[in-house]
């Protein structure tokens, strides 16, 4: 990985619009550097969707949320749901040119499970969580095989997730001579090139990247790298984003829905948008008075029109729901579409009988480009107001924010939870033991239940109606308020072509070409 020599915070180095870009290049925009390099260990969103095109893991997710092989060609389970074989496809090359076989299979995962590696994942397979693998063997040169202590629905969703790297299998020699992480050499359809802090990523065509034959969908099948560089800019500030995508000198970038109105007749833009699996909403603490009567937190729920408040936070772009399961899931059903009935008479009569007396609710919220956070926060007050709420809206920093998240330390908080594929880790990722895990949401035995069992079944009626059990109780106890499913927004010069927003959120750059 070669150090950038110029920059600069605009544009490019001074390149026209003419000539920003040549055919073989393209220029991302995106709001905030990435926080490493080494995949599911010191990472957030950014991270996760620029090594994506860098790393692969065996398997990975389609663009339904369910699992499809990726570097395996195939994989099978054995009859007692315990022992998966994965057959690996022959002709796929790291980044340094050497082969891939079982053996850098076995050593990625033992690195990955390596406490010293701090991977975020490491607790989602050993154990602490019920699944854990006992072992991983290389049979011979193109098959591995990983078996598990009890069979689980999670095990291969979990390999596939984005934030655990989709496991990646890796070459030694992303390590240095003292086993320190140096870079990741992948086997991904771009390389890393250059990371100038805070300022650009570069990455290149991997020449010698083996497709695979099927068509692109999701973060697995044919994947190909037609543009020969990628250039992703770090640009913090809307207006410069705007301006930039005005002046032809960036080609992609995911605007806010403000930005998408005021471009969507600009010319030479395309705009493009699609349901992502975030998830916008209310955090409430129900340990915190007056918050711990569920009869106040039904009051909130019933005091805001959820309606109102995606529209309203969306520039009329979003869908309102109040499911934890996005709409554009598999799992969306009839039992999701129920919530909360907008009813302020009702939220006061609820507030009178649990002598709520005025005591202040702060909400807590963030002004970060592309998430609704703030927007939602003001609107939610206004209405709770109007109920006889005496809400009140704390903006803070996103660091501070998300230290009070993890720490519990909040009354209510508008907040953006990130993708998840998989019902039961949507569901585990806001449910558990306030007093091991402060940062979760929602603290109930009978959820913890139902999730467990989720996570135990792969029959897809059996895990339906768990995942509609498991609405139907949040619903009942609002330890939340979701309000509304993310919206990707995507701004493009139409010199680009194969690219789209989808449900992962993240930009995909591979299968996407320059024109002209």
């Amino acid at each position: 990985m070669k150090p950038l020599a110029c920059i600069p915070l605009l544009l490019l180095c001074g390149l026209t619009s003419a000539g920003a870009a040549a055919n073989d290049t393209i220029t991302v925009a995106m709001n905030a550097d990435i926080r490493s390099t080494q995949p599911g260990v010191n990472r957030d969103g950014n991270t996760d969707g620029v090594m994506m095109h860098v790393v692969e893991g065996l398997v990975g997710y389609r663009e339904d949320g369910s699992v499809g092989p990726m570097l395996a060609q195939s994989y099978e389970v054995s009859n007692d749901g315990r022992t998966y074989t994965f057959h690996l496809r022959e002709d796929v090359r790291f980044h340094n040119g050497e082969t891939m076989t079982a053996e850098h299979v076995v050593w990625s995962w033992n690195r990955w499970m390596d406490p010293d590696t701090q991977w975020r994942c490491v607790s989602d397979f050993d154990g602490s969580s019920d699944l854990q693998v006992t072992d991983v063997t290389a049979v011979d040169d193109h098959t591995v095989t990983m078996t598990l202590a009890s069979p689980s629905a999670l095990f291969l969703a979990n390999m596939a997730r984005p934030d655990c790297g989709a496991v990646a299998v890796i070459h030694p020699d992303s390590l240095d001579e003292n086993g320190a992480w140096r870079e990741p050499v992948g086997t991904g359809p771009y390389k890393l090139e250059q990371w100038n802090h805070n300022r650009s990523i570069v990455l290149t065509r991997f020449a010698d990247y083996a497709s695979r034959e099927e068509r692109m969908d999701g973060y697995v099948g044919g994947k190909e790298p037609r543009i020969g560089t990628v250039r992703i800019l770090v640009i913090p500030d809307p207006a410069t984003v705007v301006a930039g995508l005005q002046a032809g000198n960036i080609d992609v970038a995911p605007i806010s829905a403000t930005d998408a109105r005021a471009l969507r007749n600009a010319s030479g833009i395309k705009i493009d948008t699609a349901d992502n699996g975030l998830r916008n909403g209310l955090l409430i603490q129900t340990n915190a008075p007056p918050l711990d009567d569920p009869r106040v937190r039904k009051a909130v729920a019933l005091a805001i029109d959820t309606e109102q408040v995606a529209l309203g936070s969306s520039e009329g772009m979003a869908t309102p729901s109040n499911s934890n399961v996005p709409i554009s899931s598999a799992w969306y059903g009839e039992v999701q579409q129920t919530g909360y009935e907008y009813d302020p008479q009702a939220a006061r009569e609820l507030l009178a009988e649990a002598g709520y007396n005025g005591e202040p609710i702060e909400i807590i919220a963030n002004q970060r480009p592309k998430v609704p956070s703030y927007d939602v926060a003001i609107i939610a007050q206004s209405m709770m107001q109007a109920a006889g709420i005496n809400a009140r809206v704390n903006t803070m920093e996103w660091a501070t924010q998300l230290d009070r998240y993890s720490s519990g330390r909040y009354q209510m908080m508008s907040f953006t939870y990130s993708a998840r594929f998989d019902p039961a880790l949507m569901f585990e990722q806001i449910t558990g033991d306030k007093a091991q895990e402060p940062r979760k949401v929602w603290d109930d035995p009978r959820a913890r239940e139902l999730i467990q069992a989720l996570s135990l079944t792969e029959d897809t009626g059996q895990r339906q109606a768990l995942v509609d059990e498991l609405h139907t109780l949040m619903i009942e106890q609002t330890p939340l308020i979701f309000l509304f499913p993310g919206v990707s927004i995507a701004a493009y010069r139409d010199r680009v072509e194969g690219f789209a927003p989808w449900f992962g959120e993240s930009p995909r750059l591979w299968n996407v070409s320059i024109t002209q």
